[in-house]
């Protein structure tokens, strides 16, 4: 379906109040799934960060990469191993995912946005100390026996100390903040930290106007499978307990949850496969999402 001029003007004339909203403000954009292996969602993607830089917001992207780590690891012979379930990441995976996720994915999300016209920098946790991270343990309880143990997850961490002072050294001066998920370790080591964990902490210690989550599902859905679209954070805990949102949707409501408790104004859970989702999200009435506010 074409665009005519006159339909062109009145979607950018509707827009200008949303852009007014976000004028100076700062939005984290957690990248991850499967839209970053498909090139054309991936380009278009970056053109819409581009855009937000353009129009005044400050746009920091935390991106994850899944699917590319397996492939690598594949690709060179490092067998993964596993323990209730949870990927154990041993020295040998840890290379790979600091190789993969601060390298070509950094890069290649880096390169797409200069291509669109923005001046884009890759960065890792690890720079200037930007997240120091904990050793992360999970425990499980064994179905036999029903004895709960501890699972040492190897070289895994979750956010200990966030310091935005690279970060406010670049927001503001039209220029692109690209995130991997790769944190210091205290010994000076290395961390790998879960994406959407990682973007929560930036998104709270820099106290965004808002953090956009996105995934490879359309929201948060109800019993009937049908798109929550606005959420408090009590009816969130509320849908927890009574099994409503459930799977690996938890962990992600929960990160939600705690960046609004670090002071995050509002946070959207969005399908990152869906066209332009970020644009849809913050520039129009209806959003693209389910909204998360405190």
């Amino acid at each position: 379906m074409e665009v005519t001029p006159y339909q062109q003007a009145r979607i950018l004339a509707e827009a200008l109040p949303y852009m007014q909203r976000y004028d100076e403000a700062t939005v984290v954009i957690k990248y991850g799934g499967h839209a970053m292996g498909e090139e054309q969602l991936a380009r278009d993607f970056a053109r819409d960060i581009v855009l937000l830089e353009q129009t005044a917001i400050n746009p920091v992207v935390v991106h994850g990469g899944g699917p590319q780590i397996e492939a690598m690891l594949k690709r060179v012979g490092v067998k993964s191993h596993f323990e209730a379930g949870l990927r154990i990441t041993d020295q040998a995976t840890l290379e790979i995912v600091e190789m993969v996720l601060a390298g070509s994915i950094n890069k290649q999300m880096v390169g797409y946005m200069n291509e669109a016209g923005g001046k884009a920098v890759g960065l890792c946790g690890k720079d200037g100390n930007m997240v120091v991270a904990k050793k992360l343990t999970r425990s499980v309880v064994d179905p036999d026996s029903h004895i709960e143990r501890i699972v040492d997850l190897g070289f895994v961490g979750e956010p200990d100390k966030v310091d935005t002072s690279v970060l406010m050294q670049i927001l503001g001066r039209e220029i692109i903040p690209v995130l991997a998920p790769v944190a210091a370790a205290p010994n000076g080591g290395t961390f790998n930290v879960n994406a959407d964990t990682f973007a929560g902490a930036i998104a709270g210690a820099l106290k965004a106007k808002r953090f956009l989550l996105l995934t490879d599902v359309p929201g948060v859905l109800d019993k009937s499978k049908h798109l929550i679209k606005e959420l408090s954070v009590d009816d969130a805990r509320r849908l927890i307990a009574d099994g409503t949102i459930a799977g690996g949707m938890i962990p992600k409501v929960e990160t939600c949850i705690d960046a609004l408790e670090r002071g995050v104004e509002g946070v959207a859970i969005l399908d990152g496969k869906v066209p332009h989702a970020v644009l849809l999200e913050l520039f129009t009435e209806l959003g693209a999402g389910t909204l998360i506010h405190p």
